[in-house]
């Protein structure tokens, strides 16, 4: 299973359970002022970040395909690289928070840490145990000075 479901369809897979634990479960219901402006800034910042880790990747002239990590052709340390290790996961979690808040369902939060450990166990150390072999002391540094998340 490690490295073999894109991400992408990760994503989807938990949004979808989100959609449906909040439209079948009768309890966990919440709502706050200011929701719909959370939900705007929380969408916008994981568009952000995953299109300056895009562009960055592009850049550097390496793969973007995360089932195939061994492809990579630079370590990308710099930009937002600076403060995630994974930026485009992160953006990925910061949409799925986004769904949640919007859903109103207060159980959505187990579902999102559901996908952060998903995303850890089968394709963040994966990629980890790939780009150490590859590019070995410099991932190494970069892994003891950059967090995996944020």
């Amino acid at each position: 299973m490690e490295l073999k479901v894109p991400p992408a369809l990760v994503f989807v897979c938990f949004g979808l359970i989100m959609y449906l634990l909040a439209e079948f479960l009768p309890i966990g219901y919440f709502d706050f002022y200011g929701r719909m402006l959370l939900v705007k800034i929380l969408v916008g910042l994981g568009v952000l970040i995953a299109i300056m880790a895009l562009l960055q990747f592009g850049r550097a002239k390496t793969t973007i395909d995360p089932t195939k990590p061994d492809k990579a052709s630079n370590l990308v340390v710099g930009g937002i690289f600076k403060f995630s290790r994974n930026p485009m996961y992160l953006s990925l979690l910061l949409i799925l928070l986004a769904l949640g808040v919007f859903l109103g369902n207060a159980f959505n939060i187990l579902i999102t840490a559901t996908f952060v450990g998903y995303m850890n166990r089968f394709q963040i150390i994966p990629e980890e145990r790939i780009l150490l072999e590859k590019f070995g002391r410099s991932f190494k540094d970069y892994c003891i000075l950059t967090r995996r998340w944020f």
